[in-house]
């Protein structure tokens, strides 16, 4: 099964997809993350990667492949380069699942269990109206939830800002009842000072995590906000490899790692950090604010590994604008969610069909998407009152 061509596609709201095709006619899908720059750099990468390492290659060969995409040049990582292999290897296994005819959980050892929590979004970037907003999705079936827990943060902020995060989680606290997780995102937000602060004043409402308390390149504050808070601590949606997550498992200050399996490497890679994690008694939850090739690569990885704890997933999210989850897909009923949990997809390989002709059709409209706006920080810079930057 030799690989002969590979084609990416730029398709609303704000997802890169990728086709791998063999010589057999079989084809894979895969997804990326975009980033910033919209989906010319990653797609570069994607080109580049496919002519120099995949074109005419073996598709069976998936940690070869791996290997060789990564180490392959000089300098290694990043968000582009990441991107770009993490779409190609979930279209590998795509492939490799198609040619044995199995879903690729079966290929990665099985089932684990036979459907996956989910959690769905409310509130916004600036979260709002959250109470109602959190007794609409349980009217929907949903168990669990995620708000951010504010918007602008400065480093040393007033107790009013801090009492106002804690109305909001106590607002949803006390829509919701005892019986429905919220876990609250900090987002990187909020430094080191602030953190300890608010993660312990949201304490008595009983997050089911506290996501990026810090930025994730503190390794070192991880620990401190950890001894200030009952709460689990989450993180791992902007780190890219095993070696990223490793200084934060070996911290101990982490209970939750979030790789992206469009950012992090894909299926080959986030398998590894799962287990890495499952040693330390850490519990995986994949971020995927992301489209369906992506959400369906993380219910196959879920469904095979013992630790997954929960999985993001992007229905009615406030980032889609011109298109939703299901889209793009043949049949939209694959994500159909009852009781708070999804289906493991059993079909061949990832265990999704895409509508082939709908994605060519909203990729032929390149200005369909404003990519600048698609997350609109990386077009409106957010700023504290004094003008200066503040974290997105």
């Amino acid at each position: 099964m030799t690989l002969v061509d590979c084609e990416t596609f730029a398709v609303p709201p704000r997802w890169l997809l990728v086709r791998l095709e063999t010589d057999e006619g079989t084809v894979g899908w895969g997804e990326h993350v975009t980033g910033g720059g919209g989906p010319a750099p990653v797609a570069s990468a994607v080109d580049v990667l496919f002519e120099q390492r995949l074109r005419g290659a073996d598709a069976a060969r998936i940690e070869d492949h791996w290997q060789t995409m990564y180490r392959g040049g000089f300098y290694r990582g990043g968000p582009v380069l990441m991107s770009a292999i993490s779409g190609i290897d979930q279209a590998l296994w795509d492939l490799k699942g198609k040619r044995a005819g199995l879903p690729v959980h079966e290929l990665l050892g099985g089932r684990a269990r036979d459907r996956v929590r989910v959690y769905q979004w409310i509130g916004g970037d600036r979260p709002s109206d959250v109470g109602e907003a959190a007794s609409e999705k349980v009217e929907e079936g949903f168990t669990a939830l995620k708000m951010n827990a504010t918007g602008e943060f400065r480093r040393v902020e007033s107790p009013a800002a801090v009492a106002a995060a804690v109305a909001r989680l106590r607002e949803v606290r006390e829509a919701v009842g005892p019986d429905v997780d919220v876990a609250v995102d900090f987002h990187g937000r909020v430094a080191k000072p602030m953190a300890k602060k608010l993660a312990a004043a949201l304490d008595p409402y009983d997050p089911m995590f506290v996501e990026e308390p810090v930025l994730s390149e503190q390794v070192e504050a991880f620990a401190e906000v950890a001894a200030h808070t009952d709460s689990p601590v989450a993180t791992g949606e902007r780190l890219f490899t095993r070696w990223d997550f490793k200084p934060l498992l070996e911290s101990g200050a982490v209970d939750v790692v979030q790789p992206d399996l469009s950012h992090a490497g894909g299926i080959t890679e986030v398998r590894k950090i799962a287990a890495m994690a499952e040693a330390y008694d850490v519990a995986l939850a994949p971020h995927c604010p992301l489209g369906p090739v992506a959400l369906a690569a993380c219910l196959q990885v879920d469904a095979a590994t013992p630790n997954a704890l929960i999985q993001e997933q992007s229905l009615d999210i406030h980032y889609n604008r011109e298109a939703d989850l299901l889209d793009y897909l043949a049949d939209s009923s694959i994500f159909e969610y009852e009781d708070g949990y999804v289906d493991v997809p059993d079909a061949p390989g990832l265990g999704v069909e895409l509508d082939e002709s709908a994605v060519r059709e909203a990729a032929e409209d390149p200005a369909a998407v404003d990519w600048g706006d698609a997350l609109s920080v990386y077009r409106d810079v957010w700023r504290h009152e004094d003008g200066s930057v503040a974290e997105w």
